[in-house]
């Protein structure tokens, strides 16, 4: 194995030395990080495309609160303070004062970071007289999934380092959810100044914040590059260039990294870490992450709305042999969607095992005994809850095979995988997701509500009343132990109708140049480059 990834290196190296010559000149400016695919989007509230979140959201942008990835508590960051009321429909924040949003050379900004801007941002999802709710067609996936848009009755301006918002009921989560990656600041200003000049097409995709880097440039499948911010409220920032080098094959970042094009690399995969740890020039770190790898299937679509073929193309898998051949032993084997590290998990005894009698037994009584055809849609690139989508598919394949299930895999560019996956266009899919807050329900409701289904990124297409009915008991109450035992029926209802077949949970990797400091792996969420310098 480890002599044909040699080969591939090798071959790939030919391509690297010619290309991106600028970004290799300028990395001792800065730090060159090789990225597995384009951004979507430069505004974190209109994705949940997990590669798109960590080249921009802690990059460009800063949130009222954050999540302590070891206390799990929440910490200030754009609020220095917030209240809760009594009964919970109420929270006031005091924001911070003296905060610069990027001047760029599309924008120079007359004011500080005040009410205003809070205001503008989340108004936007949810208040249609917004002049911006219906620029990119009132899409807000991850806020729409879990319901905030709903949620949320009205922002009030208490002064201009004050707002409070008001909410139609209580909910245990709306903090955390305030605290994700997605929830980042906007300039009001800057959007004003874009509407006044009948440009707002351009607001998510040309950005303005106030994070630690300031956006420079983009080029599609090339490179995207940012610059030191001069004035971030937080701390120097040692960088004064960080460049994206958008590289979406996984043995061409191996191969970068190894010739010094990438300072660092995401997601290499568990057959190029052993190669990797014989560098010395080059550190390895890894996070136990909470995330989910899943097989969704489309469950509105024939013959995928019967409970009995989901059930037998679940057993008709070999997930033993999938985690020896995908994960490489750097996996866990899912029981449950959620992770054993969730205070919420509890292991389901009714796991489909691996029983290819079973499944063309469970065939035939769905009407089907001479088997079907069907597409598994893979993946194009490596993330942590599935570092080869591509094999398993195959793996897949060759397994409903045996039982008279003829697969076709399908595949595309990542940014239009997703758009077409939104739309439905598959029989079923494997995904994953990589949790944004250690709450419990950032696994059921962005993936599985019926709200999720209606904003498209639900990707079994599965809506059950009596599964949004459990998730809203849970966030109606903050007792762990009522909250708890609703997630487990929410559980324990996904093993049951099968709308996903969680697969494994992955380890996030990271491969660094040994000069590079100051990046740390998290539980959860996007990653930062903040405190990135080079020694």
């Amino acid at each position: 194995m480890h002599k044909l990834l040699l080969v591939l290196l090798a071959a790939t190296l030919v391509g690297c030395i010619d290309s991106k010559e600028e970004v290799i000149e300028e990395k001792n400016q800065g730090l060159v990080y090789c990225a597995e695919a384009n951004p979507v989007s430069f505004n974190p509230q209109v994705t949940t495309t997990g590669s798109t979140i960590d080249i921009i959201a802690n990059q460009l942008y800063d949130r009222l609160i954050s999540i302590d990835p070891v206390t799990a508590e929440f910490q200030s960051e754009l609020a220095t303070d917030w209240k809760i009321s009594k009964d919970g429909k109420s929270i006031m924040f005091t924001l911070r004062k003296g905060v610069k949003f990027h001047t760029t050379s599309y924008f120079t900004p007359t004011r500080d970071f005040n009410a205003d801007d809070v205001i503008f941002t989340f108004s936007r999802l949810f208040d249609v007289y917004n002049p911006y709710h219906f620029v990119g067609e009132a899409n807000y996936p991850y806020f729409q999934s879990v319901g905030l848009d709903q949620l949320i009755q009205n922002i009030v301006r208490v002064s201009d380092y004050q707002v409070r918002f008001e909410l139609f009921n209580a909910e245990s989560s709306f903090l955390a959810n305030i605290a994700t990656d997605f929830a980042v600041v906007l300039s009001q200003e800057y959007a004003m100044k874009l509407k006044a000049n009948e440009q707002t097409n351009l607001f998510d995709q040309y950005p303005v914040g106030t994070g630690p880097y300031i956006y420079k440039e983009y080029r599609r499948d090339h490179l995207v590059r940012f610059y030191r911010n001069p004035l971030y409220w937080k701390h120097d920032v040692a960088l004064e260039q960080l460049v994206y080098d958008i590289t979406p094959n996984g043995a061409a970042r191996i191969a970068k990294i190894l010739t010094k094009e990438c300072d660092v690399t995401a997601h290499p995969s568990s057959a190029q870490l052993s190669i990797l740890a014989q560098r010395d020039d080059i550190n390895i770190e890894k996070e136990t992450y909470l995330n989910v790898g899943y097989w969704a299937f489309n469950t509105e679509r024939a013959p995928f709305d019967n409970i009995k073929v989901r059930q037998a193309l679940a057993h008709a898998i070999d997930i033993d042999k999938i985690m020896q051949a995908v994960y490489y032993g750097n996996g866990t084997r899912a029981q449950s969607i959620l992770p054993p590290t969730s205070w919420a998990f509890e292991s389901q005894k009714n796991m489909p095992t691996f029983d290819p009698e079973l499944a063309k037994k469970l065939l035939i009584e769905a009407g089907l005994p001479n088997g079907f055809d069907m597409n598994i849609w893979a993946m194009p690139v490596s993330r942590i809850y599935n570092p080869n989508a591509r094999k398993m598919a195959e793996l897949m394949q060759s397994d409903l095979r045996k039982i008279g299930v003829n697969v076709s895999i399908v595949e595309y560019e990542w940014n239009t995988f997703i758009q077409r996956i939104g739309e439905h266009r598959h029989d079923s899919v494997l995904l994953g997701w990589a949790a944004d807050t250690p709450d419990p329900d950032n696994f059921f409701s962005p993936l599985l509500s019926c709200s999720a289904t209606f904003s498209g990124k639900n990707p079994a297409n599965w809506c059950n009343p009596k599964f949004d009915l459990l998730l809203t008991q849970a966030l109606d109450t903050t007792d762990l132990n009522l909250r708890k035992k609703y997630y487990v029926q929410a559980q324990n209802m996904i093993i049951d109708e099968l709308p996903l077949l969680p697969l494994a949970h992955g380890l996030r990797f990271q491969a660094s140049s040994a000069d590079v400091e100051g990046i740390t792996l998290g539980p959860f969420g996007a990653i930062s480059l903040a405190n990135a310098r080079k020694k």
